[in-house]
């Protein structure tokens, strides 16, 4: 017995009062065949049938030792007339023990209830069907499936932006008045110059790096001066542009698909399209020539800081001075090795530009959450395909006997 401060009227309006709540209580004729239902089965009202883990098991129709049913009438009545009060709680309670005495071959059959609480339960065992239960967990191989078809789904919508954007260029170089300079020109500031110093910082320690660990090999066979020919080759052929364009994939392909996703969370894709202006035009072609065109540019410029870093732990550690340095250079780097690097640099580029670009036209609805989870997978992929394409190269060059000199 409790103070309760809400009751549920037969008028099912909820009002503010003052009652002795009596707890849900039940009672079994001696002939098994009824069950009364007495006191308030509301979620306070049925605290100690719950605390006593509850069911018509423990009431006699069950024997404790044999756990059988008793003999009993064929049918048991839940006699509710004595109900004063039923919330979802209550009903559920007595719901579930009703399915429970259905389980085992027992009739069932439900009598004096209030309207109220007839409709009560009828709400519950609606919403308590099984179709209704969640969902068991897909079998890995169905999974599996699933996650394929994704798989192939978005490769084949990823080609499809990338048609549509090589038509645009094409289109773009067939009529130039189309290409939108001063954004070209925004991008070439915003993805080029700002990019410069972080850049330069990184090669010039991967310079360092490269040095100090293949001089330090080299100068136990008295062969310090093959360091050229060690930091030379790999820093023109490999780590300078790979290294720049995974700066340039986690910088500008992130801010790509960032500025895109927002744009479509906040409509303005659409009011682009409203107005006539081709999102394709304005949003992806200025950013992949002006990428196309910096990222020679800025591999070039980490070769030059990349060696620079080299020289000077080879001329402080090495005793390789930066004369000896210079004069090796170009006798063991050939122009092939430069240009190689050079030459990727513009197909890793447009790689970062369409993935960046693509995660960010995928941003359908939802809030900065959605847009965040698009640019961790659009650096993550555009960084990964930057180490396919590159791979892909290797194997190109090993097949058509290019060699490292």
């Amino acid at each position: 017995m409790k103070l309760s401060a809400w009751a549920y009227t037969p008028e099912r309006h909820w009002h503010l009062s003052l009652f002795m709540e009596k707890n849900a209580t039940l009672k079994l004729t001696e002939q098994y065949d009824t069950i009364r239902c007495e006191g308030d089965w509301t979620l306070d009202g049925i605290e100690q049938l719950e605390r006593e883990k509850f069911s018509f098991r423990g009431l006699s129709f069950f024997d404790k030792k044999t756990q059988t049913s008793k003999p009993t009438a064929s049918a048991v009545t839940i006699e509710g007339s004595a109900i004063q009060a039923m919330d979802t709680a209550g009903a559920l309670l007595l719901f579930r023990s009703k399915k429970a005495l259905e389980k085992v071959g027992q009739s069932v059959i439900l009598q004096g209830f209030k309207a109220h609480h007839t409709d009560l339960l009828q709400i519950v065992a609606n919403n308590s069907h099984p179709q209704n239960a969640p969902p068991k967990p897909p079998f890995f191989l169905e999974r599996l499936g699933r996650w394929t078809c994704q798989g192939l789904n978005q490769i084949t919508d990823f080609l499809a932006f990338v048609g549509e954007t090589f038509i645009v260029l094409l289109h773009s170089i067939i009529s130039p008045s189309h290409i939108r300079w001063k954004t070209l020109f925004a991008n070439l500031y915003s993805d080029g110059v700002t990019a410069l110093p972080i850049v330069g910082l990184l090669t010039f320690l991967t310079g360092i790096v490269l040095t100090f660990q293949g001089g330090s090999q080299l100068s136990t066979y008295g062969a310090n001066i093959f360091i050229v020919d060690l930091v030379g080759i790999t820093m023109l052929r490999e780590m300078a542009p790979l290294l720049t364009a995974i700066i340039v994939a986690g910088r500008s392909g992130s801010a790509y698909t960032a500025q895109i996703g927002t744009m479509h969370l906040t409509e303005e894709i659409d009011a682009l399209r409203t107005l006539g202006i081709a999102p394709m035009e304005l949003l992806v072609l200025p950013k992949l020539l002006a990428l196309m065109v910096l990222m020679p540019l800025l591999c070039a410029y980490a070769d030059i800081v990349g060696i620079f870093g080299s020289m000077i732990i080879a001329s402080l550690s090495f005793n390789v001075s930066m004369g000896d340095y210079l004069a090796r250079f170009p006798e063991s780097v050939s122009l092939t090795n430069y240009l190689i690097g050079i030459g990727k640099a513009p197909v890793f580029a447009a790689a970062i530009v369409l993935v960046g670009c693509y995660q960010g036209f995928q941003v359908k609805e939802g809030g900065a959450d959605v847009v965040g989870k698009q640019v961790t997978i659009s650096v993550v992929q555009s960084i990964f395909l930057v180490i396919v394409v590159d791979a892909l190269f290797s194997v190109l060059f090993s097949l058509l006997g290019i060699g490292l000199i």
